[in-house]
């Protein structure tokens, strides 16, 4: 199965750089996400293509895996995915507190459903 890359996650970051492939779209909704030994439920503040952003005051380090699911606009259940951190801000940086996940492993049916979303809130703007 083909994986969207963001950027490597062992790409330093410098200030201003744009890394991203694809541009966000912004979506609220609930994410709920495990790490090997934790459970989570915050919010996602935008998406694309490739990953998300979930703002949280307790961001997982780069490179950790993560399984997450949410629900989207008009679907009918739950998206499960595993990602990883690509980027964290943390608490008190000029950003939102909160890591950048990219998906690892989605489906035909989750791309097309994350893909089509994208689109239409981009269009929307």
């Amino acid at each position: 199965m083909a994986r969207t890359t963001l950027a490597p996650a062992s790409a330093p970051a410098e200030a201003g750089m744009e890394r991203r492939k694809w541009e966000r779209a912004d979506l609220v909704v609930r994410v709920d996400y495990n790490t090997v030994d934790e459970f989570f439920s915050e919010f996602a503040r935008n998406i694309n293509e490739g990953g998300l952003f979930v703002e949280t005051d307790t961001p997982q380090e780069t490179g950790s895996a993560i399984a997450l699911q949410f629900c989207l606009p008009g679907c009918d259940g739950p998206v499960e995915v595993t990602g990883r951190v690509v980027r964290v801000s943390k608490p008190g940086s000029a950003d939102p507190s909160g890591m950048g996940i990219e998906f690892d492993d989605l489906g035909a049916q989750e791309r097309e459903l994350i893909n089509e979303l994208v689109r239409n809130l981009r269009s929307e703007r």
